[in-house]
């Protein structure tokens, strides 16, 4: 009988899980999760997450007549010990862009080839592979985000894979314990796990997908899908969401899939994203103030949409998409402060925080990156008076403006002094720019 070992890893799912089918072809099957130490306490909120996520595949797993085995330490020497231990002649696994995932790749490939394991890599982290399509220039990655659109929406997307109906373990492999979810930094963080992923696809496709693309920005609408940590830890596939957007129409979504692939195709080539810049040149007039960044980690930069950003963060282990435009474009265009700062606060918090999008967005707003107009700034009072016209989103998550109507409440400093005193809310922080452009 044929044993097969899956080494999952940002694929926590049954559904569409090429890695999975693929090991799910042999007579009996290992799906085997191993938690790494180096990579434990890095971000609370994503170490609940994950753990609820396991959990949550588990129980599917055994309803199936399988079960998620779990082991602890060094992902290349569990994989091989419990390949050897079962007898395994094949190890299946999603291939991924980081830094540390290829690092990985390279040292089971060749433990696999000292042991006589067959190795083999499958899609299914993003909606098409990140080397698939490449720049008529011969380059190995497209730094530019609209030709990049144009050749992966012409690209043949690849067939999802079946979903398993049946798993049988391999007898006498002890599963190992999942122990229990630690405790997370965000109170009101969502729930992980492939079934609470599709009950919120379902809900949301059915109340919010086809209002999207006017919606997606609206800061107290809320209309964004919310399934980017699910995305991120694999509980959905980036696959079959892009073709149920697409089925529906709902085109300014795919888009934003694609924008999610873009970034994967450029951490392929560029795997040290999160610390040096795609563009040097515009890597070297950064100040360091550790009172200014205090203030804007805390949500106390005195100007309200930031802050309500920043609050919704700490409280969500989520932020809003324009919000995180905002606050990332203030740490750097106004304050000045270095973006591989922000880079590190958001990955401490985000569900959703990974390499390939987490520091690819931040570079393009700090202007080291992909953006073609590097040297744009966002206003953040126009933004917040675009895209939060009543001041509701900042009076949700910052209650000392509670008491202020409509668009007042995103610039308190220009209420009567005596009012403003009253408030117990910060003025705003000098930039070390001209504040003039932004605070009239």
């Amino acid at each position: 009988m044929s044993t097969a070992v899956v080494l999952l890893t940002r694929d926590l799912r049954l559904h569409d899980n090429p890695a999975l089918a693929a090991a799910c072809a042999a007579d009996r099957v290992v799906p085997l999760y191993v938690l790494d130490p180096k990579l434990a306490g890095l971000s609370p909120n994503r170490s609940r997450f994950l753990h609820q996520s396991l959990a949550d595949l588990r129980e599917q797993l055994r309803s199936r007549g399988g079960d998620l085995v779990v082991r602890e330490g060094d992902p290349v020497a569990e994989s091989i010990r419990v390949a050897r231990d079962t007898g395994a002649g094949t190890i299946t696994l999603a291939a991924d862009v980081s830094g540390y995932a290829r690092r990985r790749e390279r040292r089971l490939q060749e433990e696999c080839e000292s042991h006589r394991i067959a190795l083999e890599l499958h899609p299914g982290v993003t909606v098409v592979e990140p080397g698939a399509v490449r720049p008529g220039t011969g380059g190995e990655s497209y730094r530019v985000f609209t030709p990049y659109f144009r050749s992966w929406s012409a690209a043949t997307w690849r067939q999802q894979a079946p979903t398993p109906q049946r798993v049988t373990l391999p007898d006498g492999v002890a599963v190992g314990r999942l122990p229990d979810p630690p405790a997370g930094e965000s109170p009101h963080a969502c729930e992980g796990g492939e079934t609470a992923a599709r009950r919120r696809l379902t809900t949301w496709m059915r109340q919010d997908l086809q209002g999207y693309a006017e919606a997606h920005d609206d800061l107290p609408g809320d209309g964004t899908s919310r399934l980017s940590p699910y995305l991120r830890w694999g509980c959905l596939s980036p696959l079959a969401l892009a073709e149920a957007a697409r089925d529906a129409g709902a085109d300014a979504f795919v888009r934003q899939l694609c924008w999610r692939d873009f970034y994967y195709q450029v951490t392929r080539v560029f795997p040290t994203l999160s610390t040096e810049a795609l563009r040097p040149a515009a890597d070297n007039e950064w100040r360091y103030d550790d009172d200014a960044l205090q203030h804007w980690k805390d949500g106390l930069t005195g100007v309200p949409v930031v802050d309500a950003g920043m609050r919704q963060l700490r409280e969500e282990g989520w932020m809003h998409n324009r919000a995180r435009l905002i606050t990332a474009a203030f740490l750097t265009k106004h304050l000045g402060i270095d973006w591989r700062l922000g880079v590190a606060w958001f990955f401490r918090w985000l569900l959703d925080g990974d390499v390939p999008n987490n520091s690819g967005n931040w570079q393009w707003t700090a202007g080291t990156g992909n953006d073609t107009r590097p040297y744009r700034r966002f206003n953040p009072i126009r933004q917040a008076l675009r895209f939060d016209p009543d001041g509701v989103y900042v009076r949700r998550y910052v209650p000392e403006l509670k008491g202020i109507d409509g668009a007042a409440a995103h610039q308190p400093w220009r209420l009567p002094e005596s009012e403003f005193r009253g408030l117990d809310y910060p003025g705003p922080l000098e930039s070390h720019r001209d504040e003039a452009v932004w605070l009239r």
